[in-house]
């Protein structure tokens, strides 16, 4: 846990004056009994009013005094344990970001968004109780043990008596708890997958008509999840009730032994009451010190989890060359091209090689799972080559630099994604600085102009999250036209056509024809790509046939089938 405060590096004054002034405060808190019994004994007794009035004052002062300190640490904790959890956040996200998609994959995205929300929250809370509370909580328990030695050293040994006692007690109570916690974390993952499985699948749950299915998972997630809580809570209730027994048990000895001490004039009344004050001061101080036992371990395991990110290699960085591109032509060239996804996983690609001239279309296609979408993912570098290589002008991909390659590539995937935001914004997001004439201009070559321009506000219309109010063929050409904004010279459609008509769909290929770019563009639909410069078949991760629509209606029996179950459309 202590090696990701390093991220709290810019807070160091407000780390070291927190636990200063809280320091401070704990001293103040140890003088009161003694101004106390000096009130009692020296002033009520004796009816000395002046020694009563200074006694206050000097109380009243010290209480002020510690208040203003605990306050100053409070603000100082909060501002260090927020900074804490801004900076880890921003880290996580850049490091996120960084990832390449086989690391997302092994993480998911749900232990992701825990690992952003609740253990970095996990993290601030441990920091701020690390300001607040490390330093005052012993030295209270220490300070209050030596105090009643200071007072009389064998009503100190009373003190001895009950430490070890609720000592015990909290190591019983931690030793059971801490294993729950950990559940509960795991737990909680379990019930964040499912809320964004079933917001995200919210549609196909419906479809399906499994609302009921669905509720009984989310109940027994979260009956399960309520269930460690219980435990860890009803834990916790013991430790409320047993210290109470053990600080009546040590205040009753105080009283015994100290009442025989009076009688004989070794104690005053003032210094018993004292002696009563530290007895609460110390196995209050006792119980903070096994809630902070509790807070760092619950911290330490977020800590592991938010360092399994931190630690993840980034696999995808820049190889160190000399190569300084100039503008992307487009020609590519897989020679001999085996990948997996990792390696105690069999291959998805085997032995793929093929060339494309720069400025032509190559239609790819082949039964589900056959290794389309993943074939075009090795030209962005999103996944790196098993063995063989990836070549765009000549270059190996991973000799390009990783920003100037994907500049030059516009992707759009299977599943088209919108954020929220209006039509503007997002199509902005493939150029930053593109004007409304260039937002036209890319609508109008994913055919999209013409339903935009019947909206309203055009332009200006919002898109809500996932672009849902939008039809799939809306949002495909949106994408579509985000994707163009960026100019790119290779352009990759991953069955982005597939909830467009054959009019629109056919429109929009004219269009990408006239463009000086490379197209690659995967369809189960003949009609898509029969009028690509060359087709690629791909079956079980091999390359089976490749050629125009007519060289392979002679030379694959797997294409002429799909053309026959597709007669009619084509």
């Amino acid at each position: 846990m202590f090696h990701l405060l390093k991220y709290a590096k810019d807070y160091r004054k407000e780390m070291i004056l927190g636990p200063v002034f809280k320091f401070a405060e704990a001293i103040f808190e140890l003088i009161l009994p003694l101004l106390m019994a000096v009130l009692i004994d020296q002033g009520i007794q004796q009816q000395n009013w002046t020694k009563v009035w200074e006694m206050t004052g000097w109380m009243i002062f010290f209480s002020i005094t510690g208040l203003i300190c605990a306050v100053t640490c409070q603000y100082y904790a909060s501002i260090a344990s927020l900074g804490l959890g801004t900076e880890l956040r921003k880290q996580l996200l850049q490091k996120i970001n960084r990832l390449n998609h086989s690391d997302l994959n092994y993480f998911g995205s749900d232990t992701l968004i825990t690992r952003m929300t609740n253990d970095v929250n996990q993290m601030q809370l441990a920091l701020a109780m690390l300001i607040r509370l490390v330093v005052r909580a012993p030295f209270l328990s220490i300070g209050a043990l030596v105090m009643s030695f200071y007072i009389d050293w064998q009503m100190g040994l009373v003190f001895v008596a009950i430490l070890p006692i609720f000592s015990l007690l909290l190591f019983i109570l931690i030793r059971f708890s801490v294993p729950l916690y950990r559940t509960v974390q795991q737990q909680l993952d379990r019930l964040n997958q499912l809320v964004a499985q079933n917001l995200s699948g919210v549609r196909i749950i419906r479809a399906f008509d499994r609302q009921s299915n669905e509720v009984k998972k989310f109940n027994d997630a979260s009956d399960a999840l309520n269930k460690d809580y219980l435990r860890v809570a009803q834990l916790s209730t013991i430790l409320s009730p047993l210290t109470t027994l053990i600080l009546n048990l040590g205040v009753l000895g105080v009283f015994a032994i100290g009442g025989l001490k009076v009688e004989v004039g070794d104690l005053q009344q003032g210094e018993i009451l004292a002696l009563v004050n530290y007895m609460n001061q110390m196995l209050l101080a006792l119980i903070v010190v096994s809630n902070l036992v509790v807070i760092f371990t619950r911290s330490e395991a977020s800590a592991r989890r938010i360092n399994e990110v931190f630690d993840r290699p980034v696999t995808l960085l820049e190889r160190g060359t000399d190569y300084t591109p100039e503008e992307m032509a487009g020609e590519i060239v897989f020679d001999n091209v085996n990948f997996r996804y990792r390696p105690d996983y069999g291959r998805v690609l085997k032995e793929i090689s093929f060339s494309v001239p720069a400025g032509s279309t190559v239609g790819i296609t082949g039964p589900t799972g056959s290794g389309k979408s993943t074939l075009t993912q090795l030209l962005p570098r999103f996944y790196d080559v098993t063995s063989g290589n990836v070549l765009i002008d000549h270059v190996n991909v991973t000799d390009w630099p990783l920003d100037n390659l994907r500049n030059q590539i516009a992707f759009v995937p299977q599943k088209s994604v919108l954020l929220r935001g209006t039509i503007r914004e997002n199509l902005q997001w493939g150029n930053a600085e593109a004007s409304d004439d260039d937002c036209w201009e890319a609508l109008t070559i994913a055919q999209g102009a013409e339903f935009v321009r019947q909206l309203p506000q055009q332009l200006d219309t919002l898109i809500v999250e996932g672009g849902k109010n939008f039809s799939g063929g809306q949002v495909q050409r949106l994408a579509i036209a985000r994707a163009l904004m960026r100019k790119p010279n290779i352009l990759v459609l991953d069955d982005s056509l597939s909830a467009l008509d054959y009019q629109t769909d056919y429109l929009l290929r004219q269009e990408l024809k006239a463009l000086p770019m490379t197209v690659f563009l995967i369809s189960q639909r003949i009609a898509s790509i029969k009028e690509a410069d060359q087709i690629l078949v791909l079956e079980k991760g091999r390359l089976t046939a490749q050629g125009t629509h007519e060289t392979l209606l002679a030379t694959s029996s797997y294409y002429q089938a799909m053309v026959d179950t597709q007669k009619e459309a084509i």
